[in-house]
């Protein structure tokens, strides 16, 4: 009996570690730096997608240090593509699996197809690419943004996901202005909730959390589709830190508020993890916890702290879902009165 092409490889969630297949599908030999995280991000990726995958990565770090000359660290199938073209090659990619399996040129099976793109080839230039992908329901395919919240592979410059006040190549704090980058974080995961409403999957991740990222990559691969996570990758040489402390980060990133953990699956909306006893009412730790550990914020002041705490709480308090979507929630008219 033929297997139906359009239809998903199903892939049960791990109930525990112990649970975890034990094969790796990307190994020793690439060239990441001490403590990178983005390279944990590839790992678990691959080991929960498993061994019927295609794995397509835009140019950026995850690129450039996975492979060398005649070596790269993927046991399965993998392909390069540009800078802007991750969703343009995950799209392409579906497309031609399920062709090439209606000609009877390969066997009729379900095979992952995956795309990964840095904040900069994802949330920035390679925006459109990856929205258009998520607009063609008939192809299964996931798009994973790693985010170390700069343009780590050309020597640590400002991306759209830069956090506010952050110190880098483009943004060095000065005698005159010492806060050079102004905006807020870009809400690439809110965006695509917002603007790609029949998407039957969004969540955010991470790797500090390794069993739930895996689950939540299985998830989004097991719903068929286009599906996108983006998840947040501590990087040392961006952020000037210890490489020890890399998973510490990612913990605080979450116990802070700074980054909500949650799912939006079919519309609806879940939190997962610590975020969600944070929403059940437990007390996030203060993100000057977050933020000291941080080379990159060395030059704020305590009024510059506060600021980040007050946007990071205006997230919590005001939007209608803290993390997805910053429109603020309209006050009852008892407070208007009051």
């Amino acid at each position: 009996m033929a297997i139906d092409t359009a239809m998903p490889q199903v892939l049960e969630a791990w109930k525990g570690v112990k649970k975890i297949d034990l094969p790796e599908y990307f190994t020793s030999g690439h060239r990441t730096c001490q403590g990178c995280e983005s390279a944990l991000v590839m790992k678990l990726m691959a080991k929960a997608a498993g061994p019927r995958t295609v794995v397509l990565g835009s140019t950026g770090c995850m690129y450039v240090a996975n492979t060398t000359y005649y070596s790269t660290s993927w046991v399965i199938p993998w392909m390069h593509t540009q800078l802007g073209s991750s969703g343009s090659a995950a799209l392409g990619t579906a497309a031609g699996l399920r062709a090439q399996m209606r000609k009877g040129k390969i066997p009729q099976e379900p095979i992952n197809v995956i795309a990964f793109c840095g904040d900069g080839g994802g949330a920035d230039m390679g925006l459109s690419a990856v929205s258009h992908a998520m607009s063609h329901k008939q192809y299964n395919l996931l798009i994973l943004m790693y985010d170390n919240e700069s343009y780590a592979n050309t020597d640590i410059q400002v991306s759209g996901s830069s956090p506010w006040g952050a110190n880098s190549t483009f943004s060095p704090p000065g005698k005159v202005r010492r806060i050079m980058q102004t905006r807020w974080k870009k809400n690439m995961a809110g965006l695509m909730v917002a603007g790609h409403p029949e998407t039957r999957y969004v969540a955010t991740v991470c790797p500090s959390y390794a069993l739930d990222m895996m689950n939540r990559v299985r998830k989004a691969l097991s719903l068929g589709g286009p599906t996108f996570i983006h998840s947040l990758d501590p990087c040392p040489k961006g952020w000037d830190y210890d490489p020890f402390i890399s998973h510490e980060l990612g913990e605080l990133a979450v116990e802070t508020g700074v980054w909500p953990l949650y799912e939006v699956e079919d519309g609806k909306f879940k939190p997962y993890g610590k975020t969600k006893s944070l929403m059940a009412g437990r007390k996030r730790k203060p993100v000057r916890e977050y933020l000291l550990k941080q080379g990159r914020f060395a030059h704020f002041t305590d009024e510059d702290i506060d600021y980040f705490q007050s946007k990071v709480d205006e997230m919590w308090d005001k939007w209608i879902v803290p993390g997805v979507i910053p429109i603020h929630k309209e006050e009852p008219p008892a407070a208007k009165t009051a």
